[in-house]
């Protein structure tokens, strides 16, 4: 459930703007004192509001030029980046590839260094805090909030900051010179309008305002957060919610603490509290070990250590170990369009993920590299192919957690199914636990985005 307190955490910004999504529009029109007029807009006819998602409105006039921005090109030293090249509304606001990392920079050939994220359904995510009320009710508080896989944007706003100015991004290099393209691209008139002419002729003032704008796009558009999946459906009761005999069996195994216990940082209930729907995340941070990439460049060099909270993205931590390692818990909602996981990418399916957390202490050699050994020339007909070691060594040493320092590992999650059991032990889901935890993770899925699977064979059974 979501702690109403976490709402209060907002940025005075976030909470304003999700006012704007109740009232009518000539009352939030001048929020910050300079927004103009601009002419309405219809609802997006092709996106349909779920039973939890706010009612069709009016976009106010920095929600309009925040909309503009999205998919301006021209605001990114490429001229071939927008928000929307790696946060595309066909994929849910997310990459429209598999790819690890995404290219940007001034030539477009740049690699980041982590995986992007979606940007869905980010309105409820509370700024970040050391110590977190866990919205779970029960929980200690600890790390948690946040915007980025290591929380350090504490609104829409402030995230918006840094990919137009990241070098491996839309690589503005300073705020004035986002600002001098924006005042030669076509959203300036649109700008103008809805801020007024000083705005755009002062740096800092001009570059305020497209965070603004981005932020209230972000907020105000319902394509952002349309809770219409299927279960959203189920958990409203409302036509079309029935899920199958697989699917309820998957909604099972998601919350018993015995199996797949993914409720224990995915909430899937919606909050008594103050009526915020599942977010399938209680914005706390964990480690689990996940192996190390070699898809991304900067994993080349042997020192380079992306450890989330402790650096190096963000500094603050940097001399906190108990904080290395500890990565945001994503929102599960539509997971299964998903084409690269965790917050290095390093896999790249929903049932590679899912078997990760099933056997990433009983079978490790399926996930990290072997030290010395022997590969055989042809590993055994039952040896299983879908970790990401696809060879079968005899001897040699797994080097489990090869991208946590051996000082940081005592920050690793414990709750099950990473609890750290022995390798050969009993593993927490069985095959049809799995398989059935894949078929309810599917209908976590946006209703106007693709189905990875239609709810036929073994998902319907």
């Amino acid at each position: 459930m979501i702690d109403s307190r976490d709402v209060r955490k907002l940025n005075a910004g976030t909470v304003f703007a999700l006012a704007c999504l109740t009232f009518p529009i000539d009352a939030c029109s001048r929020a910050d004192g300079s927004v103009g007029q601009l002419p309405a807009q219809k609802p997006a006819a092709e996106l349909a509001p779920g039973p939890a998602a706010p009612p069709p409105h009016r976009l106010t006039p920095a929600a309009q030029v925040g909309k503009l921005l999205f998919f301006d090109k021209s605001l990114s030293a490429s001229g071939q980046m927008s928000c929307a090249t790696c946060h595309d509304p066909a994929h849910g606001y997310g990459p429209p590839n598999g790819l690890a990392v995404q290219l940007g920079g001034p030539k477009g050939t740049s690699p980041g260094l982590r995986a992007t994220p979606s940007i869905r359904y980010k309105e409820f995510t509370p700024g970040y805090l050391d110590l977190l009320d866990n919205p779970d009710g029960f929980s200690l508080p600890a790390p948690g909030g946040g915007l980025a896989w290591d929380g350090r944007a504490n609104s829409l706003s402030e995230q918006a900051k840094a990919p137009l100015l990241s070098p491996f991004e839309m690589a503005n290099a300073n705020p004035a010179d986002l600002v001098a393209r924006l005042r030669a691209s076509p959203s300036a008139p649109e700008f103008v309008r809805a801020f007024g002419a000083p705005a755009l002729a002062d740096v800092d003032l001009a570059f305020s305002k497209v965070q603004l704008a981005l932020q209230s796009f972000q907020i105000e558009d319902p394509s952002f957060h349309p809770y219409n999946s299927k279960y959203d459906l189920y958990l409203y009761k409302k036509p079309g919610s029935e899920l199958t005999a697989a699917e309820e069996r998957g909604l099972k195994v998601f919350k018993d603490k015995e199996t797949g216990n993914c409720q224990g940082c995915h909430l899937a209930d919606a909050s008594f509290d103050d009526g915020a729907p599942a977010q399938f995340t209680d914005f706390s941070f964990e480690a689990i070990g996940a192996p190390r990439n070699p898809e991304i460049p900067a994993n080349r060099d042997h020192k380079y250590r992306d450890l989330g909270l402790c650096g190096p993205l963000r500094d603050d931590h940097a001399r906190s170990p108990e904080y290395c390692g500890l990565f945001k818990t994503p929102t599960l909602r539509n997971v299964a369009t998903r084409g690269a996981f965790f917050h290095n990418g390093v896999i790249h399916s929903l049932e590679q993920a899912v078997r990760f957390y099933n056997t990433r202490d009983t079978r490790p050699e399926l996930w990290y590299p072997t030290a010395g050994g022997r590969a055989k020339t042809k590993p055994d007909p039952d040896f299983p192919r879908y970790g990401l070691v696809t060879a079968q060594y005899v001897g040699g040493t797994v080097q489990k957690y090869d991208d946590l320092p051996v000082a940081n590992r005592k920050n690793l999650d414990k709750q099950l199914p990473l609890d750290g059991r022995a390798a050969g032990a009993k593993e927490p889901m069985t095959e049809q636990q799995m398989s059935d935890l894949l078929c309810f993770l599917q209908t976590l899925t946006d209703g106007d985005l693709p189905a990875a699977v239609p709810a036929s064979g073994r998902c319907a059974n």
